[in-house]
């Protein structure tokens, strides 16, 4: 295992720590006892007796001190018995008693993290989206509740900045979609006038695609504000029907320029989500597709089932992409520098399709194709 778990680490130190403490506490035992026994068997020992004084003893005498010269060669064995078998009943009883440490240890450092696991739980639920979440935790005011307090106080200020954003977002596009409304109204008055003059009525054609636009940016940041809230429809979506529906609606619509070709490859695949996000995420892409496109191209339209994750793709034949340009195209108002000039798009189409898919568990991906083009695929759960 290239990572550890911190638990295991912990575990493992408190498991060494233990055996080097019960290794150091059989070497002070050992010493111990062998010097208590060798003070024992020191004032009674009989040292060597000369060979001139041996030879001055009685037959009885020396077999008298043969016999107990042996006994303290007996005791010496005996004393050395002791010592072996303390250090190997010792070594055994030390082994048992650090497995059973280690068991205690990884059950320590269970409740040990376990703040620490409840801190990453709710950062993950934050990372998904909701910033409303709070760790809250209770408890002796030590290091790991400095941190867990911190990280609320954190999460508070990161809630007010982006309910702020959002609502400013929110307010502005609604404001401004009322002076829009009025200036497509006058402009269509003025059109509508009996025999108006060529200049006039290309001026008011002009503003008229102009305030289309204003009104397309609108809509965008209304739904990118909208894709950024917590979901509060879980609905069972099949993503087929839904590309299906969309892909007949842009060709019952007009919107594929005479020469392109669409085609669909919709495998039944059903999620749980908002529609009409959803719905707005493949819109975006298939619009992109065939806006994006060149004469004669081809859009792709695919879903498919992987696992326990569901795929939308959608790619065309476009132009030649760079790479280094596809992770700048799900920013906000960010466009390829051949795209900067065009009337039709808002530069929120991916950032849309992004957020819509994090706010549903899912990712959003782009890559360049062979030959030209984009490939974008939606990979959400089932």
């Amino acid at each position: 295992m290239k990572h550890l778990r911190i638990r295991v680490r912990l575990t493992a130190l408190f498991g060494a720590l233990f055996l080097a403490g019960g290794v150091l506490l059989l070497g002070v035992t050992y010493l111990l006892v062998q010097q208590n026994i060798h003070q024992r068997n020191s004032s009674v020992k009989l040292d060597d007796v000369p060979p001139e004084v041996r030879q001055t003893l009685g037959v009885d005498q020396r077999r008298f001190l043969d016999l107990v010269q042996q006994l303290q060669a007996r005791q010496d064995q005996v004393e050395q018995a002791t010592l072996d078998a303390l250090v190997t009943q010792g070594s055994i009883a030390l082994g048992l008693v650090t497995v059973i440490g280690v068991g205690f240890g990884w059950l320590v450092a269970e409740r040990a993290l376990r703040p620490v696991e409840r801190i990453t739980e709710t950062a993950r639920r934050v990372a998904g989206g909701n910033l409303h979440e709070r760790i809250a935790m209770r408890g002796p005011r030590d290091e790991i509740k400095e941190l867990a307090d911190t990280v609320d106080s954190m999460l508070e200020r990161l809630d007010q900045a982006f309910d702020g954003q959002r609502r400013f977002a929110a307010n502005a596009s609604h404001e401004l979609r009322t002076p829009i409304a009025i200036n497509r109204t006058l402009i269509e008055v003025a059109l509508g006038r009996p025999d108006p003059p060529p200049e006039v009525v290309q001026l008011g054609e002009t503003l008229l695609a102009v305030n289309a636009r204003h009104e397309r940016l609108i809509d965008g940041l209304l739904t990118l504000v909208a894709s950024d809230q917590p979901l509060t429809v879980h609905d069972r979506v099949d993503l087929a029907s839904v590309a299906r529906h969309v892909v007949s609606g842009q060709v019952d619509s007009g919107q594929v320029v005479s020469g392109q070709e669409v085609s669909a490859e919709l495998e039944p695949v059903v999620v749980v989500g908002d529609p009409v996000l959803l719905e707005r995420v493949v819109q975006n892409l298939v619009d992109n597709a065939l806006a994006y496109n060149v004469p004669d191209g081809k859009v792709w339209v695919t879903t498919t089932r992987a696992g326990d994750r569901a795929r939308l793709v959608v790619e065309n034949t476009g132009p030649v992409i760079p790479a280094y340009e596809i992770p700048g195209l799900f920013e906000p108002f960010r466009r390829l520098r051949s795209r900067t000039g065009s009337a039709r798009g808002t530069g929120l189409g991916l950032s849309i399709v992004r957020s819509v898919a994090v706010a549903h568990g899912g990712t959003a991906e782009a890559e360049p194709r062979d030959g030209g083009g984009l490939r974008v695929t939606v990979t959400l759960p089932t």
